[in-house]
């Protein structure tokens, strides 16, 4: 039968006549660019901030090794953000700091500080300049067994029971006595020590009149930021631990020799 010839190709399909892809839209080219434009706002005080922050953070330790003479530079965080504001108002807010052998030079039994964590707030320059000084800070710090054992010329360790530490004593003949006393803060940021007990043996009058001396006399802990004032001691596994708390918390040397050195870089409003 004869079938009417419309015109159609064989080959012709009708994804031929589907329409082409448009071209992106100018709206979605500004869209992209607007975008990026915002993340460059975004990034370059961002880095601007990081930058401010880093360089208040290496003032900070510099300040602090030069005023509280430890043989290096301490760990320093500044907080929150901005940084470049805090530091044109002349004030850190929130600063962490660990330093690390602080020393006890001028006592005749020094007990240096290992390490020292420091949490401050509100943290400026001095009236004149020669110092930091924070609105408030808490401090922990950490007094090693043998530097506590260099201090009492005694060899101490952690005691049975908290707050307590413990020593061996040689007694006549080759026997060993264990020598136990507590430890608690006093006055004038210094440790002092209870009444000592003795187990294993008796000690002759002679060495307990030694013991009664060596516990007697508190140890004053040195060259720790003034305005701290010792809260508590307790012991640990490795040493004596030392929480501080405090107003008006100044960092500076403990002669005028280093003032001059200090006065520059304890200065944050000029950042």
């Amino acid at each position: 039968m004869y079938q009417p010839d419309h015109g159609y190709e064989d080959d012709v399909t009708y994804a031929s006549f589907a329409p082409s892809p448009a071209p992106p839209s100018r709206s979605r080219r500004s869209a992209f660019v607007a975008g990026a434009a915002l993340a460059v706002l975004i990034l370059i005080p961002l880095a601007v901030d990081r930058v401010a922050a880093a360089h208040a953070q290496a003032r900070t330790a510099t300040a602090f090794k030069e005023g509280m003479g430890t043989p290096e530079r301490p760990e320093v965080h500044v907080h929150g953000f901005p940084v470049v504001t805090q530091l044109a108002s002349g004030t850190l807010r929130h600063v962490d700091i660990t330093a690390h052998d602080l020393p006890a030079d001028g006592a005749d039994r020094p007990l240096p500080v290992s390490r020292l964590d420091l949490d401050l707030h509100g943290l400026t320059k001095s009236d004149d300049d020669s110092a930091a000084r924070a609105r408030s800070a808490e401090a922990t710090a950490f007094l090693s067994y043998p530097d506590v054992s260099g201090a009492l010329g005694l060899e101490v360790s952690q005691g049975a029971g908290p707050g307590r530490i413990s020593a061996k004593v040689q007694l006549p003949f080759g026997d060993e006595a264990t020598v136990t006393t507590t430890v608690s803060a006093v006055s004038g940021n210094r440790i002092a020590f209870g009444k000592f007990t003795v187990a294993g043996g008796a000690l002759p009058s002679a060495g307990e009149a030694l013991l009664d001396k060596v516990f007697a006399r508190p140890i004053q802990l040195r060259n720790i930021p003034e305005g701290l004032r010792l809260r508590s001691v307790t012991t640990t596994a490795t040493g004596l631990a030392a929480r501080f708390s405090g107003k008006s918390v100044t960092f500076h040397a403990d002669d005028g020799s280093q003032s001059n050195s200090t006065q520059d870089k304890a200065s944050y409003g000029s950042a």
